[in-house]
């Protein structure tokens, strides 16, 4: 007599080591999609072929499950290029192009580049997570290119400037990019050519960087 063929266990049975990371990869493309108000975690545990209580045995509520999105997908970044910065020994201006085109691969190219739109759009209606992505990105993102400035300063390659405001000149651009993607871009008529803009960007931001000697 055969045995009973055995039915498939339900895919969060199956798969219990890998709840967080498919909720959290399900609540980023909501999010991204939908924005932050009208993502709703009824969504967030279909997508990920969860039930709404197991999502609640990892996330308290949607906003623990967005920070869970930020921590699990925009501190790595950060935290590789802090790594980067503290071990490099080429140039600055080579670090700079390192870092940038690392976010590019790993943020700017990817579903996460949606993050920083959604923050801007939905800050006035939620303050305090801009407030959390404020303090746990912006702010580490500003720390780390301020020390690449102050870097490239004190090797004489980078001239005098004020570097407070002008980190934030720097980064504004990759921002926009950002934000451009997931938002203007499906209006254009001829798509933007990211690897195009990203030389320009850098051509323009070294160029006005470097001393007169660090030029030749």
């Amino acid at each position: 007599m055969n045995a009973p063929e055995k039915k498939p266990l339900p895919r969060w049975t199956r798969r219990k080591d890998a709840r967080p990371e498919e909720i959290t990869a399900a609540a980023l493309e909501l999010f991204v999609e939908r924005g932050y108000a009208a993502t709703r975690l009824d969504d967030v545990a279909a997508r990920a072929g969860v039930s709404k209580g197991t999502l609640y045995l990892y996330f308290e509520n949607k906003e623990d499950l967005f920070k869970a999105v930020v921590r699990g997908n925009v501190l790595p970044v950060l935290q590789h290029g802090e790594v980067l910065v503290e071990n490099f020994s080429g140039s600055s201006a080579e670090l700079v192009r390192k870092l940038v085109r690392g976010w590019w691969e790993l943020t700017g190219s990817t579903k996460v580049a949606g993050i920083p739109k959604l923050v801007i759009a939905e800050a006035g209606n939620f303050p305090d997570l801009a407030k959390f992505y404020y303090d746990e990105v912006i702010v580490r993102a500003l720390s780390m290119f301020r020390r690449v400035l102050q870097r490239g300063k004190e090797t004489g390659e980078f001239r005098e400037v004020d570097i407070d405001h002008l980190v934030r000149v720097a980064l504004a651009p990759l921002v926009m990019l950002a934000v451009w993607r997931h938002s203007f871009a499906c209006c254009e008529h001829e798509q933007m050519q990211p690897e195009r803009y990203l030389d320009a960007y850098l051509d323009m931001l070294l160029h006005s960087l470097r001393t007169p000697q660090a030029q030749e």
